[in-house]
């Protein structure tokens, strides 16, 4: 068996997701038409060529304006049981997924609406594919703390549906220290805390996500090889990163995949793993991100492995849990 077919094969968990960056154009189109919605390109094919960006806030942008037709929680099922539809094929078997609140109440869509939606796909997934899910509600760090404290007090009464709060948006210039106090309140309401940090921002935004917010995982984390001690830190304490290659790829965070630093994390002890972050706007789900980062490093069978199992070991299944799916995939290797 090749590599490729190893990795289409192999049980997958995918931790940093945005289920808004799943938003395929047919699907945006058929939901745009539904709401009667106007979007600012009159085709697909034209929607997808305005899909290549020069970094991160240009894909804001463009992202930004396709969820304005998300309006109904039939569109956030919609949109969610989508992906779950595309991901089952590619054997993932449990995600830890983002949305994104505030890009909707900001345009007076209910919270109740945008998480209700989502959720009853999510519920939907696990009983007809049987995949495991957590639901992450991350903050958009552009806007202010004070915003992210009222997004919080929403959620409150969705405690039982919501493992996590995470931190994402336009990074530079928008430090972690700057919602210290909302991520410490997110905290004594017993949620779990993550971050991204460190995708365009330097390593001190790591170390801040560390330090002031408390997070058990660092959503991308590539310039934490900009500082040796980081490093250390990530690798004694096992901190997942949650990388994402082709995002890195199309957001110019890497200018040739044979240039991502995976590898290097890897041979220093990091807990990095594999994920698609916005799919349908980055060229590929979770088998795309494996087989194209697989192809520029000349990653074997054994690396595809270890990067499988440091999923499942980062995630938030109970330790069973993992422990029974890691057996799995190491039988799974032994056997290809």
């Amino acid at each position: 068996m090749d590599v490729e077919e190893f990795i289409k094969g192999i049980p997958k968990a995918e931790l940093h997701l945005h289920i808004e960056g799943t938003f395929e154009p047919e699907l945006m189109f058929e939901i745009a038409s539904r709401n009667h919605k106007e979007i600012k390109y009159n085709s697909v094919e034209e929607l997808k060529k305005a899909y290549r960006f020069n970094n991160l806030q240009e894909f804001l942008d463009i992202y930004y304006e396709g969820a304005n037709v998300l309006v109904n929680e039939q569109d956030f099922y919609d949109l969610t049981w989508a992906y779950l539809t595309k991901v089952h094929e590619q054997n993932v078997v449990h995600v830890e997924i983002f949305f994104d609140p505030q890009t909707h109440t900001d345009r007076g869509i209910p919270f109740d609406t945008v998480i209700t939606g989502i959720y009853k796909a999510l519920e939907e997934g696990q009983s007809k594919y049987g995949i495991s899910f957590k639901l992450i509600m991350s903050f958009l760090r552009h806007l202010s703390e004070e915003a992210a404290f009222k997004t919080l007090e929403q959620a409150l009464p969705y405690k039982k549906w919501i493992s996590g709060v995470g931190l994402d948006s336009s990074e530079l210039g928008n430090p972690p220290s700057k919602f210290e106090r909302v991520f410490e309140k997110a905290r004594s309401e017993g949620f779990i805390t993550v971050a991204h940090a460190g995708e365009e921002g330097p390593a001190e935004y790591i170390w801040e996500a560390l330090n002031l917010l408390k997070v058990t995982r660092i959503d991308h984390g590539n310039r934490c090889l900009d500082d040796i001690n980081l490093v250390k830190q990530l690798a004694k304490k096992q901190i997942p990163l949650t990388v994402c290659p082709l995002s890195n790829l199309e957001l110019k965070v890497v200018d040739d995949l044979r240039n991502h630093p995976i590898l290097k994390m890897m041979d220093n002890n990091l807990l990095v793993t594999v994920n698609s972050d916005d799919p349908a706007y980055f060229g590929g789900y979770m088998n795309e991100n494996y087989i194209e980062i697989a192809k520029a490093l000349h990653l074997s069978k054994k690396d595809i492995t270890q990067l499988v199992i440091n999923s499942f070991k980062a995630s938030w299944l109970p330790d069973p849990e993992k422990e029974k799916i890691i057996t799995q995939i190491e039988i799974y290797f032994q056997n290809n």
